[in-house]
């Protein structure tokens, strides 16, 4: 294989620039490529600027892509690693995601410097998170808890606990161990008692749709696995027009060739809850992400987004 200097946009951030290094690695793996052939590329993005009140007030989904794409487009870097779960669900025209890697823990972590587990919080203790779907979900199951905003690092959380802002907060498990940081989880929360985010611990690689030389070199680092997964939860997001700003969570499961894939939406305040659980076959993984949000529509799910 012919060496160029491949660009790699990504985020500032601790975990970005993990994901991008893993992406890079995987790469020169992949094709004996040494480390000089790649540039780590880091973009401001809108989301970064933002540090003072919840990006659900701001935008939603978005806040974190649009510089890095109009880095693509303007072909200042090659490909974009970032979180598949930060990402709007329709692309600019010209883009697409090349590749998925293969997936981490998709479960949520409790994290307490006080409390083992999220049963064992104290009535009415504070809990500290900015996800409107963590909040939504917490509420459901512990009402009696209180709720405060939360955003920063693994160790701004971690002072912030320390501090007795809050007793707990919950991040993903995913971002945790890809940061080497999973002695900070007190409980990995079971997804059947907190369903996570639509693409919570997938990667994946954007890239320009008329790119063939970049899609060529990402191309083996692509696990249909996870891509069908995600295919079939983001569809689910589409349909339901779900953003930052709605408390949706979705996941799927491949099994030989069947996914089985449940999602769900809440109010804000947890009180109202629709749920969906469906097959079918892998090879119609957004159909079937799309049968479960009708689904859920038909059963209330409008009117609770709408709430």
């Amino acid at each position: 294989m012919q060496e160029r200097l491949i660009r790699i946009g990504t985020r500032g951030s601790a975990l970005a620039l993990a994901q991008a290094h893993e992406v890079k690695g995987r790469l020169m793996a992949a094709h004996g490529l040494p480390e000089a052939a790649f540039e780590i590329v880091i973009i401001k993005t809108t989301g970064d600027m933002i540090l003072d009140r919840p990006l659900s007030e701001v935008g939603g989904k978005g806040l974190f892509t649009k510089e890095i794409e109009e880095a693509l487009f303007e072909k200042r870097i090659d490909l974009a690693v970032h979180s598949m779960k930060d990402m709007q669900t329709a692309l600019p025209n010209g883009l697409v995601i090349g590749a998925t890697l293969p997936r981490e823990d998709v479960r949520d972590a409790f994290i307490s410097l006080k409390h083992k587990s999220f049963d064992s919080l104290p009535q009415g203790a504070v809990v500290g998170t900015s996800s409107l779907r963590r909040q939504a979900q917490i509420k459901r199951i512990r009402p009696d808890l209180q709720i405060v905003g939360f955003r920063g690092n693994v160790q701004t959380r971690l002072t912030k606990l320390r501090d007795e802002v809050a007793e707990a907060t919950f991040l993903a498990c995913a971002g945790l161990r890809r940061l080497g940081l999973a002695d900070h989880i007190t409980d990995a929360v079971p997804v059947e008692r907190m369903l996570p985010a639509v693409a919570q611990g997938a990667i994946g690689i954007e890239i320009r749709v008329d790119d063939e030389d970049t899609a060529k070199i990402i191309a083996p680092l692509d696990d249909q696995a996870t891509s069908l997964c995600v295919t079939a939860e983001r569809a689910f997001l589409g349909t339901l027009e779900g953003s930052c700003r709605t408390p949706i969570a979705g996941l799927a499961r491949l099994e030989g060739g069947t996914l089985t894939f449940k999602g769900e939406t809440l109010s804000p305040d947890g009180t109202r809850h629709v749920v969906s659980s469906k097959t079918g076959p892998a090879s119609s993984a957004a159909d079937l992400g799309v049968t479960v949000a009708d689904d859920i529509l038909s059963r209330g799910g409008r009117e609770v987004l709408q709430s």
